[in-house]
């Protein structure tokens, strides 16, 4: 191990000593402090720039990558993956299907640029830390306000992920057990269940040394959302619209005899609402944008993933994201499409609860609520890695690589958020306050500005197309988290209980 280097130790625009074309020195231009692990000499192989004598000059990684191609889809592809697939059908209500076929289009493809800027960045400079470009483009401030904006944004999504095996967990134990509900049994508090999930599958997986490692887990998690997908569209063709409320089925006789009329009455009302919409504009219809950004969020674990990626170089990196967005493009569009064919109107804000309405013991859901708990479980670690490097870059710049560092800070952030889980049941107000800041900054404004700051001007002058295209990207994101926190505000002023879906 070398010995740890300062921040400013980092050469401008990735430059190093004049080396002809062919020649590779096994050298590091990067801080101790941008290194993941035990580090060995890698090499940059694209994005050279030439230097002043006209030769190429050859940048280094910190890290030689050995996670494979598909690995590397699948830790990016779980990454992105989140509890929002949940709340893309009820997004879908409320904007009909062309115009949520539009925005998730645009989204998709922003999200993509988004990352073109980062890894452009990262090509740049040497860099595959989200921090250390907040570092090179403005210093100790640039660093500060990326490491937050990820601690923030990944606390928020790690704490919803748990949320969810809290509140589903119980149900479908209980459901499995035909328990009753108002036993006081400990397995089916899920206070007590969030903390052994945590304990005996989170855990272990976010000790983990690389987040290579976590590719084959990451593989199975996406095979249970690929399940859950599955079961939408075969649901799609087996409850009919307007469909049987469970209690309703289950009912007294005294119940069922009500006036012929009035129950033909209903059904010809509800009928009127068994038809998709194409276009429908109405108070939730804002909230969509919101929800399907949030959905995309994954820009944390780019450049990680990017570093342990075998034959890193920057157009690999890029397919691996381009295919990922497009895969998790397809199951959004196909899970929302498919849940609002099945209940148009009638869809949840939370599609699983939709289906709860008509059997809550029916055991293909339930099967499906296990595949979903499963897989927003092993995202928790994937989504921790990013924090624990935030961290270890804001607290302990300069210091190498420590076991016990690396235990420490796992264990107090899954305490910390299972703490929130636990006692603080009414934070979605604070979690839809740090949805509308960090996500905005962490997918549009920083990619933009890093790149507008790093890439040189000599390259790419201020009013070169890229940079101009950068600039709106920026304002783009600047609009983006002002509208957001508009609608939160008007939300908590007028005391609606509306609720937009996280990532």
């Amino acid at each position: 191990m070398e010995p740890a280097n300062s921040e400013m130790n980092i050469l401008s625009n990735g430059k190093s000593h004049d080396l002809r074309d062919d020649l590779v020195v096994p050298m590091k231009l990067l801080p101790e402090d941008d290194q993941l692990d035990d580090m060995d000499g890698g090499q940059e192989n694209q994005e050279f720039l030439p230097n002043a004598d006209g030769k190429k000059t050859i940048k280094f990684t910190d890290f030689e990558g050995k996670t494979s191609f598909g690995m590397s889809v699948f830790n990016l592809g779980n990454a992105i993956m989140g509890s929002g697939i949940l709340g893309l059908a009820y997004a879908m209500a409320n904007t009909g299907i062309l115009l949520f076929l539009f925005l998730l289009t645009a989204v998709a493809a922003l999200s993509s640029y988004s990352i073109h800027l980062l890894l452009k960045s990262s090509g740049i400079v040497g860099i595959r830390a989200y921090e250390q470009l907040g570092y090179r483009a403005f210093g100790n401030p640039g660093k500060m306000a990326a490491g937050i904006a990820i601690t923030l944004q990944n606390i928020g999504a790690m704490s919803s992920y748990l949320y969810i095996v809290k509140s589903e967990l119980p149900l479908v134990i209980q459901a499995f057990l035909k328990a009753d509900p108002s036993s006081d049994l400990w397995y089916l508090n899920g206070n007590y269940l969030v903390i052994i999930v945590s304990a005996s599958i989170i855990l272990p997986l976010a000790l983990m040394k690389q987040l290579g490692y976590l590719g084959y887990t990451s593989g199975f998690s996406l095979s249970c959302m690929v399940f859950f997908l599955s079961a939408v569209i075969y649901k799609k063709f087996h409850i009919p619209c307007p469909f049987d409320e469970y209690s309703t089925a289950n009912s007294t006789a005294a119940h069922l005899n009500v006036s012929h009329h009035v129950h033909e009455h209903v059904h010809e009302e509800e009928d009127s609402h068994c038809y998709p919409r194409l276009f429908t504009i109405n108070s939730q219809t804002a909230y969509t944008i919101p929800i399907l950004a949030f959905a995309f969020v994954c820009h944390p674990e780019v450049l990680p993933i990017y570093t342990e990626l075998s034959k890193p170089t920057k157009k690999r990196m890029q397919r691996v994201s381009n295919i990922s967005i497009f895969v998790m493009y397809t199951m959004y569009f196909l899970a929302a499409l498919f849940g609002y064919l099945t209940f148009y109107d009638n869809v949840e804000p939370e599609l699983l609860h939709t289906y709860s309405r008509i059997d809550p013991y029916d055991t293909l859901i339930l099967c499906v609520r296990v595949a979903v708990l499963t897989a927003v479980t092993l995202t928790v670690p994937i989504v921790l890695f990013p924090v624990r490097r935030a961290i270890q870059q804001m607290l302990f710049p300069t210091k190498a690589f420590s076991w016990l560092r690396h235990i420490a800070i796992a264990l107090v952030l899954l305490t910390f958020i299972n703490m929130l889980v636990i006692f603080a049941p009414n934070i979605l107000g604070i979690f839809g306050i740090i949805g509308a800041t960090s996500a905005p900054c962490l997918i549009f404004i920083f990619p933009a500005i890093f790149y507008i700051r790093i890439v040189p001007k000599d390259e790419e002058p201020m009013n070169s197309v890229p940079k101009i295209m950068a600039a709106c990207f920026a304002a783009l994101g600047v609009s983006f988290m002002v509208m957001s926190l508009s609608f939160i505000i008007i939300d908590w002023t007028s005391g609606s209980s509306h609720s937009a879906g996280g990532h």
